[in-house]
């Protein structure tokens, strides 16, 4: 497992954006797999779990879980909208806090209160009249940087949003194309939360004045401009600030071979925009009774404590646990921005779209 193998992924903001369904298990033409004794879940790319984890649900429940990864974020969601009236399995995971209301507006899920939903801490919680979705992870997208590259230049990592623009930093920021990237999309949302519907535009005219690149999606920031990543030492990138996640910091430790004994990266806690994941049930799923028991086993202690080291989030359940690496690398942020979905979704088309004619001139 590489570290694309985080939850770091594309969302396309255009429900034309469709793309080819990439399977584990075999693939049908909808409707999951027609067996009753299998459920079928439908994610994004960077769905993993440890096999131990998935085998004991399936012996404790009796059906046999079957994985449709469907591309980015964004691509899975547009493809279980526009399939919601003969959909590719039971349930979806994978539809963040910044594409939420565009699922629940189009009818994608139906109604189900997960056993021991009761643990989801309050902040993470939506939709609680209906049901409709289950908080399952949560995590924060912030500017990563280089620590090396600011050591040997004797320069200060930017603590925020307002050091960004700041002359010292010029030409050294890399992110991700707002309207066909999650990470793109949260650090646009971030912000507009932080500067307001007054200012955020007039922020990003000094980010664009102070030489920011914007490319189209994360792989290529930070596996190919960013100069800090491991994974991207073949041909390292000469931008030493890139738009990612807190998460990413440890995954450069947890994956590299010798193991540092601190991570190469660090993360600008000034910057940083909440993401929450939701998965739900989708609507006309087959097997309604297998798909509600596996939302129940999204929620558990066991699989909310397997989810970090394999897809780099953090639980939202009350007692679960993360490990070392996490807290000694990767620290939530202590005051991240947020924002209202209900704004989010007031909102979101209007900035892509000014964002776009703005930055993509």
């Amino acid at each position: 497992m590489s570290i694309n193998a985080q939850r770091l992924t594309a969302a396309v903001a255009g429900l034309g954006l469709v793309g080819t369904l990439a399977a584990c298990g075999s693939s049908d033409g909808g409707q999951g797999s027609g067996d009753p004794k299998t459920v079928t879940l439908v994610s994004h790319d960077s769905w993993a779990a440890s096999e131990d984890v998935i085998a004991a649900f399936e012996k404790q429940s009796g059906y046999k879980v079957r994985v449709l990864k469907d591309g980015d974020a964004g691509q899975a969601v547009n493809k279980a909208i526009l399939t919601k009236d003969n959909p590719q399995g039971d349930v979806f995971f994978g539809v963040d806090n910044t594409l939420l209301s565009r699922a629940l507006d189009n009818g994608l899920f139906q109604s189900y209160e997960a056993k021991g939903s009761e643990r989801v801490k309050a902040e993470y919680r939506v939709d609680e009249e209906k049901h409709r979705v289950t908080p399952v992870d949560t995590g924060d997208i912030c500017v990563n940087y280089d620590k090396k590259y600011f050591a040997d230049h004797k320069l200060q990592p930017p603590r925020g949003f307002d050091d960004l623009v700041k002359p010292q930093y010029k030409n050294l920021l890399v992110t991700e194309n707002a309207s066909a990237s999650s990470p793109g999309l949260g650090f646009l949302l971030g912000t507009a939360a932080r500067y307001g519907d007054a200012g955020w535009e007039g922020y990003w005219k000094k980010l664009e004045a102070n030489g920011v690149k914007v490319v189209d999606g994360w792989e290529q920031a930070y596996n190919q401009e960013f100069s800090g990543s491991a994974s991207g030492k073949k041909a390292k990138g000469d931008r030493p600030l890139v738009v990612s996640y807190a998460s990413s910091p440890p995954a450069e430790v947890v994956y590299a071979d010798p193991k540092p004994k601190t991570a190469p990266t660090g993360v600008a806690e000034g910057t940083c925009f909440r993401q929450v994941e939701y998965a739900g049930l989708l609507a006309n799923a087959r097997n309604s009774k297998g798909g509600k028991a596996f939302l129940d086993f999204l929620v558990s202690k066991r699989f909310q404590e397997d989810m970090p080291l394999n897809m780099f989030v953090y639980p939202v359940t009350e007692g679960a646990q993360v490990p070392p690496e996490f807290a000694k690398f990767g620290p939530q942020a202590k005051d991240p921005e947020t924002m209202d979905p209900a704004k989010i979704a007031d909102h979101r088309d209007q900035w892509v779209k000014s964002w776009t004619s703005l930055v993509l001139k």
